[in-house]
């Protein structure tokens, strides 16, 4: 039979003071003179004793928690952000707790919800599938940071994200450089990133004087979807195909080659976010690379700050893509004429 855990009556009798004054102690109060406070965490590291933290949240009303709604798990992209936002929260003292909706806006509110009894201090939304007025209500309550969607703006809430528009423009600039005009966009599904990318795809490629050869094939965020939408694109006969995301762009790849063309001397192939996965290293794939980190890291520093001042105007942070050139990308195949 393990022994008991030593309990906060044990500390107050180790250290010879009373319970109220131990508690106020181990909770950091300013009111406990030094000297008091170096007994009784003396006596605290002697007995090995762990203050509940559920109990210790409930006696000052502060749980420094702060909830996050991941939209999938299985996505790299929201994985980098995460470790974003838990690097900088855990500076301050802060420690997360993670739920996910599986893209599914009923699960993921009734997992919000579950947050809010734990009587989490804010709520970091990491892509979501939530109606307006539902955000708007929740972000009315809590202090809430929506990370790589902009297209809900609400009190209470704020916003950060790629610029997807810009960092699209980038992709289309950097094929038209290498000489290729039969650029065709895989979309990502219908969804506000996917169609901002498909924006500024259209836009770049109107600038450079190609709004004849604009393409969107329908297609999604995984290697499946990609597959199949780069086979439908294939059949236009592009010379370059820019894709949503990285992982599609995988699948995009399998789908040229399967089709007896090479990549990138047949086609060309840019992927957007540049997460970091060994697959896309094998295949040296070019991409817009998000600053994925410093994603969460803005929107831990933003749900902190929102904390500790309440009633402060809404923000909207964006952040800069890159260009990344690898191997997946090269000048326009010559048409025989």
């Amino acid at each position: 039979m393990s022994p008991a855990r030593p309990t906060i009556h044990d500390v107050a009798a180790r250290a010879g003071m009373s319970k109220s004054l131990v508690a106020l102690a181990l909770s950091g109060s300013p009111k406990v003179s030094e000297k008091s406070r170096v007994r009784i965490e003396q006596a605290a590291a002697e007995l090995g004793y762990r203050p509940n933290a559920a109990a210790r949240s409930l006696s000052i009303r502060r749980s420094r928690t702060i909830g996050v709604l991941i939209l999938d798990l299985h996505n790299p992209v929201f994985a980098e952000i995460l470790d974003g936002v838990q690097t900088e929260v855990r500076q301050h003292g802060f420690s997360t707790m993670l739920v996910t909706g599986g893209e599914n806006p009923d699960l993921e509110l009734a997992e919000i919800e579950t947050l809010r009894e734990f009587q989490v201090e804010g709520l970091i939304l990491i892509s979501h599938r939530l109606p307006t007025d539902v955000l708007r209500s929740i972000a009315a309550e809590i202090p809430t940071v929506v990370v790589t969607r902009d297209d809900i703006v609400a009190p209470g809430m704020d916003t950060v994200s790629n610029d997807d528009v810009a960092g699209a423009r980038l992709a289309i600039d950097h094929l038209v450089g290498l000489g290729h005009e039969r650029i065709v966009y895989v979309s990502g599904g219908d969804n506000p990133v996917s169609h901002l990318r498909a924006t500024g795809y259209a836009e770049a490629m109107t600038d450079h004087g190609l709004t004849e050869q604009i393409r969107i094939v329908p297609g999604g965020l995984t290697d499946a979807t990609g597959y199949r939408a780069a086979e439908t694109a294939v059949e236009l006969d592009p010379t370059a195909l820019f894709v949503a995301n990285d992982i599609a762009a995988i699948g995009a790849i399998a789908a040229v080659e399967n089709a007896g063309l090479r990549v990138p001397e047949d086609i060309s192939v840019i992927g957007y976010d540049g997460i970091s996965l060994g697959a896309l290293r094998r295949i040296n794939l070019t991409t817009i690379g998000q600053p994925l980190a410093e994603l969460g890291r803005r929107a831990a520093e933003r749900i902190l700050h929102r904390i500790a001042n309440s009633g402060i105007e809404s923000n909207r942070d964006y952040l800069s893509a890159e260009l990344r050139v690898r191997g997946t990308t090269g000048p326009a195949a010559i048409t025989p004429s």
